[in-house]
């Protein structure tokens, strides 16, 4: 197996918490509805365009900073790491706290073009808080700071985020109408979600916390 594949558990326990992450509502998901709502599937898939745009983009800046900390100082990484699993405890308390919730945009007074969903797509993937610190505080925990080989398995991970992430996506936009529906009339459904992606986040961070305790 190539050096830069992580260990198996390593690659099935960061899908889980993709998974969760991608079916979790939030920004990108409303855009995605929205457009292929208002404006057919073929916005639907621009804007799932700009969303894998947007996410190449995160994983490159993340893998690059944290190999540059893993090689440059080790402490900080270390301390990168311990404040990355509180902050992960926050966002599952944010997440059971607020309720997170569906907000769809309202149509526009003229038609977007393909191009404008796409870009939008991109610039609001790229400023998706959610999506930022997933990828800040989430993958530092999948490396350590000896690993040679952590800038290309930061890079798998990044892709296997988007792999995971594309049948649920894909099959949202053919059922967008059902799946707003869903949303926006079932509290039960909102809370399940959040409360999965609390539950994820929580139980990584207290891995994480645990594990750097012992040292």
């Amino acid at each position: 197996m190539p050096a830069f594949v992580p260990d198996l558990p390593v690659i099935l326990a960061f899908a889980v918490a993709a998974f969760i992450l991608t079916i979790t509502p939030g920004p990108d998901m409303a855009l995605q509805l929205s457009r292929a709502i208002n404006h057919g599937r073929s916005h639907g898939f621009a804007t799932l365009a700009g969303a894998i745009t947007g996410l190449v983009a995160h994983t490159s800046l993340a893998a690059l900073g944290i190999s540059i900390l893993i090689v440059a100082a080790p402490a900080a990484f270390m301390v990168l790491k311990v404040a990355g699993a509180v902050y992960l405890l926050w966002l599952a308390w944010q997440a059971i706290r607020s309720g997170g919730g569906l907000r769809l945009a309202a149509p526009a007074r003229r038609p977007p073009t393909l191009r404008e969903s796409y870009a939008t797509a991109v610039g609001i993937n790229l400023l998706n808080p959610k999506v930022v610190l997933f990828f800040v505080t989430f993958l530092p925990q999948f490396v350590t700071a000896g690993d040679p080989d952590a800038p290309g398995k930061l890079f798998f991970l990044g892709g296997e985020f988007i792999l995971v992430s594309l049948p649920f996506t894909v099959a949202m936009i053919y059922g967008a109408e059902w799946l707003t529906r869903a949303f926006t009339r079932s509290r039960w459904v909102e809370r399940a979600l959040n409360w999965s992606f609390a539950g994820v986040f929580a139980a990584f961070a207290a891995t994480i916390l645990l594990a750097e305790g012992k040292r």
